[in-house]
């Protein structure tokens, strides 16, 4: 066992064929200057801040930097980067799902069927939203780690197995695919209140947040989650767990993007069983912006977050500048070219430094 976290821990600054670095080192990289700039994180930081900076100029006049500017973006970031980090947990870990657009609707009907049309408490809705999502997450990972078959394949169709489903049970139940529903007041001020202009779901955000960045790492199943992205036999051989932690990671993705969906409802009461495919590309591009690597085994918490940053001012706060929003999906395609390019060079950056060391 020693030996699967020695080679899990060498994946975050490491490329994942690269796995004999000290525990030693490792440690050293962690404080150094130099580790940090090696970092996936940095180069998601600088990113956030040229961005940051560039609409800060464009938009001086316009109040982008003004309390409603800020918490536009920081909120829309804020729904988008609870799904986006489970997202990457599963990228760093060498699979994907997609299925997140149709979980996200269905975990809000769900809210809105279970303590709106039924009127049961809102406790009882939550759950059901939650378990919805673990329901969803644990047939991803199930059908991934017993077959063959590509994640992406898998969550592909469970996207619109999903989205169809979503659908059919709408109608059933209450004969339309929207509705609405008005959480009690504490409910409100828990999941969907504001605090100077900031929704509930920053504060949300902010703590799941530390819990990620313990688990990924800090604990020894976040080294796992590494070394499965570096070679996952060599990971099945050091004694690593890696159906059962796929499976984990798939229920965790489902249950966090369900979260957000009640997050939603709950803020804006309202829920649509229309899947949300928008939202598979935001989180993907977040991830990759953030620093994860598309091959795995490379990647921060703190990377995705600056990545859901990046994403949100372009798409949300460019109203607030003399930017035309046209120009939006443009920005958002250079800049995930651009992201790609500096994740690799970081990584070979990484990788050569972690063998100059052990010369």
């Amino acid at each position: 066992m020693a030996l699967a976290v020695e080679l899990a821990e060498s994946q975050l600054l490491t490329d994942p064929t690269t796995s004999n670095i000290s525990p030693d080192a490792s440690a050293s990289t962690g404080i150094s200057i130099g580790g940090l700039l090696r970092s996936p994180a940095s180069g998601a930081f600088m990113g956030f801040a040229v961005v940051f900076i560039i609409f800060s100029v464009f938009g001086f006049g316009r109040n982008f930097l003004s309390v409603p500017g800020v918490t536009t973006w920081v909120n829309y970031a804020s729904l988008v980067g609870i799904i986006a980090i489970p997202v990457g947990f599963l990228m760093i870990a060498g699979e994907l799902d997609i299925s997140t657009g149709a979980v996200l609707p269905a975990s809000t009907m769900t809210v809105a069927i279970v303590s709106g049309h039924y009127e049961m408490p809102v406790l009882v809705g939550v759950i059901a939203a939650l378990s919805v999502g673990a329901a969803i997450g644990f047939v991803n990972g199930f059908i991934v780690t017993r077959t063959q078959v590509p994640s992406f394949i898998v969550t592909l169709a469970t996207l619109f197995a999903v989205a169809g489903l979503t659908l059919y049970l709408s109608i059933l139940f209450i004969n339309t695919t929207n509705s609405f529903y008005h959480a009690p007041d504490w409910a409100k001020s828990l999941f969907g209140g504001k605090f100077y202009g900031f929704n509930s779901s920053v504060f949300w955000w902010f703590g799941l947040i530390c819990g990620f960045v313990f688990f990924l790492h800090y604990s020894p199943k976040g080294s796992w989650v590494f070394a499965l992205g570096g070679d996952q036999g060599s990971a099945h051989n050091a004694g690593i767990p890696v159906k059962r932690l796929k499976i984990g990671l798939f229920m965790l993705c489902s249950m966090s993007t369900a979260f957000a969906g009640v997050l939603q409802v709950i803020t804006f009461n309202s829920a649509t069983s229309q899947a949300n495919f928008g939202l598979i590309f935001n989180t993907i591009i977040s991830v990759v912006v953030g620093g994860v690597l598309l091959t795995g085994g490379f990647g921060t918490v703190i990377g995705i977050v600056f990545g859901a940053l990046t994403l949100a001012i372009v798409t949300q706060a460019i109203g607030f500048t003399n930017i035309d929003r046209n120009l939006s999906f443009l920005i958002i395609g250079v800049m995930l070219l651009i992201a790609v390019l500096m994740n690799d060079t970081f990584r070979k950056v990484a990788t050569n430094w972690s063998a100059s060391k052990k010369k």
